[in-house]
């Protein structure tokens, strides 16, 4: 029986970043993951690489440039006449970019002498972790001892009784990543970051798009003035965004899905040719058997765990989407850091309290802190300086006019309390907010950096003056 520093099962953006952490620490490490491709092929990556953040990406990128040719080159003076989108080499480019990144984690693992165990773990003491190899020929189940185990297994699509899915009418948000032509008409299920991504991708190629939420109230966890401002630019993109909607039923004839729902005005009906449920997700921990060693996991699925991301058993932690916070990439992969750090006796360490969000459409939606409305039902005093991307001399040269800048800082200490952006690449500007906060930074402390001209970050620059009622370009 092989015996290892630690063991972490699962390789997403949380398990291989925190073996290969481990690994640079000098703890001899094993992996286990058991993700299949679509060629029946082991690989890394978990959800994020293969059927998630990075082939979602692809596809909004790709449709991204389809649109602005068809809609916005022309103000540039780029004649485009009978441009067409090649669908099916939209999906394989997003394959490659797929294929590409997860050899290169694997690659990642040879050189840091990481053994990956192909298959499927499951504990069978706080010690010892079974592994049936996902490949049938690899031979037969086996186990490994650990010192520790650190639990990375992700978090897969929820489901709704009225919709349910077959992944082809209906499918979760790995089959919409996956079809091969552009439905003519397009409904989808929850009007959050994976419905309004995968929306907007489907939308920009010519779908008919509508997207039915229940909550009454428009991305709630973004700040209301931007959440506003956003819904208004998706609309007049051509999102039909139903808000106060709750599915009921559905049905599949004809190659077409009936919705039924319900709304302020009573029961309604759409007809689509495809449906996306996208409701959110939830922890992957079934087939773990961690309850069964004492592990202990709440109502929903969740690990419990404590501030250093321990379970009850002080040998084995928890990370990313099976445990407590939001279910983002990043905040995985710093938990695992700080996991490996600890184990090896270092002082690991995440701020929550700067962690950026990303919302992917166009314009991006960003934010790092607390939103207005949070402040608000606190009670803290604060100060806002906002800023127009319009204002923005880049953003003007690369006709992008949507959005606005929108900096919350302490009314006594103007320590940044919040740092949000609309606007093009706000994914990028957000983490100049990140690093402020981290370092406890104050408004006036981005007023006083240089920023060069013309630039995007000018915008965030703008912000924190008008901060103080001192913006230069408003």
């Amino acid at each position: 029986m092989k015996s290892f520093d630690v063991v972490v099962i699962g390789g997403g953006p949380g398990g291989y970043v925190a073996a290969i952490r481990c690994a640079q620490l000098g703890l001899k490490t094993a992996c286990v993951e058991s993700w299949l491709n679509d060629e029946n092929q082991s690989v890394l990556g978990g959800t994020c690489l293969n059927v998630g953040c990075i082939p979602s990406k692809a596809l909004l990128d790709s449709s991204h440039h389809y649109s602005f040719i068809k809609n916005e080159a022309k103000e540039h003076g780029i004649n485009a006449p009978g441009v067409a989108m090649d669908v099916h080499r939209m999906i394989d480019r997003k394959k490659d970019i797929v294929k590409t990144l997860t050899q290169g984690i694997a690659g990642l693992f040879k050189k840091n002498k990481i053994e990956w165990l192909k298959g499927h773990g499951r504990f069978i003491s706080e010690n010892q972790v079974e592994v049936q190899p996902t490949d049938k020929q690899s031979g037969d189940t086996y186990q490994v001892t650990a010192e520790n185990i650190i639990i990375a297994t992700g978090s897969v699509p929820m489901a709704i009784p009225p919709a349910q899915v077959d992944n082809e009418l209906v499918v979760d948000s790995t089959g919409a990543l996956a079809f091969t032509d552009v439905p003519r008409r397009l409904g989808v299920i929850g009007a959050g970051v994976i419905g309004l991504e995968l929306g907007s991708v489907w939308n920009r190629l010519g779908s008919e798009v509508v997207i039915l939420e229940a909550m009454e109230e428009f991305l709630a966890p973004v700040d209301r003035q931007l959440a506003n401002e956003a819904e208004k630019l998706l609309r007049k993109q051509g999102l039909d965004i139903r808000l106060g909607s709750k599915v009921t039923g559905t049905g599949c004839n004809n190659r077409e899905v009936t919705i039924t729902y319900e709304d302020t005005e009573g029961k309604q009906q759409i007809v689509v040719d495809k449906l996306i449920v996208a409701v959110g997700r939830k922890p992957n921990t079934q087939g773990l058997d961690a309850g069964q060693i004492g592990i202990e996991i709440d109502e929903r699925g969740f690990i419990l765990i404590n501030e250093h991301c321990q379970t009850k058993l002080p040998n084995v932690y928890a990370i990313g989407d099976v445990v407590r916070g939001p279910m983002l990439a990043h905040k995985a992969s710093e938990e695992g850091v700080a996991v490996a750090e600890r184990i090896a006796g270092k002082a690991g360490h995440i701020n929550y309290d700067a962690m950026p969000w990303v919302i992917y459409t166009w314009p991006e939606i960003a934010w790092v802190g607390k939103t207005e409305q949070e402040l608000k039902a606190d009670g803290t005093d604060y100060k806002i300086g906002t800023f127009p991307i319009a204002a923005s001399g880049r953003a003007r040269a690369m006709g992008e006019l949507n959005g606005i800048v929108k900096m919350i800082s302490d009314a006594k200490t103007d320590r940044i309390l919040g740092l949000h952006i609309l606007g093009p690449n706000a994914s990028e500007l957000i983490s100049e907010g990140v690093l402020a906060m981290e370092f406890d930074g104050s408004s006036e402390d981005i007023a006083r950096t240089i920023h060069a001209h013309p630039t995007l970050a000018e915008a965030v620059h703008e912000a924190s003056l008008a901060v103080d009622k001192r913006t230069i370009h408003f």
